[in-house]
């Protein structure tokens, strides 16, 4: 791995950007994704966290990107070319990741999820499963031998919330939290019983029956199954109450990047600390 890296992972939401020195993330930085803005507003905005952060501007920087927002694409790619002076290494289709991909359209797979994949797979080297609290909420799984075979995707808890605050109307916008219990007695607290246990219940459903099918058809025990919870929201209170999750990791993604750079480009094998 050179000695910089900038890892860049677009989302529906938010862009996640990483600063990588050697195996380290010494830096990141979460912001809106906007197809609306240009090349030349990311790029200063980036500059000025760099200043902020009391980081050296890199003149050139090695950058992988990945994105599930097609018009974002094109925006990082030229602010990687303007601003560092680099081509980006986008991951998608035509990048070896070195992980089969076992749907029955592989260019369906979100490059993030593959990506998440490869990280959960260099930390356990065993059958997994990743769960991504984002806009999307998505269950990925890997098998015993590296493949991704496939997952599982719902709606994300804020976007329920703001379904409910949008499509209704006298429910509120509320802030997310859990209750003290499951029975509210008055409406935002009904309302956090039913978005914050309510979501709790369905990952926590949804993952025992994932966890159950990716062990039978891998010959292991459902306990020999790792879990891992990234993404967004995977840093709250609520979240960390999740049943049967093994890591939290909200830097998944980074590190899945920085993994698959160093194997793509430099062609070497990176731990990052994962196990």
């Amino acid at each position: 791995m050179s000695a910089g890296l900038l890892a860049i992972d677009v989302g529906n939401t938010h862009t996640v950007v990483g600063v990588y020195e050697n195996d380290k993330l010494v830096r990141h930085w979460r912001v809106l994704s906007d197809p609306g803005r240009t090349s030349d507003e990311y790029g200063v905005l980036l500059w000025n966290l760099y200043r902020a952060s009391e980081l050296p501007i890199p003149r050139q920087s090695d950058i992988i990107v990945c994105s599930v927002v097609p018009p974002m694409t094109k925006v990082i790619e030229d602010l990687c070319r303007d601003y560092f002076h680099t081509e980006p290494l986008v991951v998608g289709p035509g990048v070896k990741t070195g992980m089969p991909i076992l749907y029955d359209n592989p260019k369906e797979v979100g490059a993030d999820r593959i990506v998440n994949a490869v990280a959960a797979y260099e930390r356990y080297r065993h059958t997994c499963i990743v769960v991504d609290f984002g806009t999307a909420t998505t269950f990925d799984c890997v098998a015993a031998d590296g493949a991704y075979v496939g997952g599982a995707i719902a709606p994300g808890l804020e976007l329920g919330l703001e379904a409910l605050a949008t499509r209704t109307a006298k429910l509120p916008r509320i802030e997310l939290r859990a209750p003290a219990r499951a029975i509210g007695r008055d409406t935002v607290s009904a309302m956090q019983s039913g978005t914050v246990f309510g979501y709790q219940a369905l990952a926590a459903g949804l993952l025992t029956r994932i966890r159950a099918e990716l062990a039978e058809a891998n010959d292991v025990a459902p306990a020999e199954v790792k879990a891992i919870l990234t993404g967004g929201l995977s840093a709250a209170p609520w979240a960390e109450a999740l049943e049967g999750i093994d890591a939290i990791d909200p830097a998944l993604t980074l590190k899945g990047l920085a993994i698959l750079h160093a194997e793509v480009v430099g062609g070497e094998r990176l731990e990052l600390g994962l196990s």
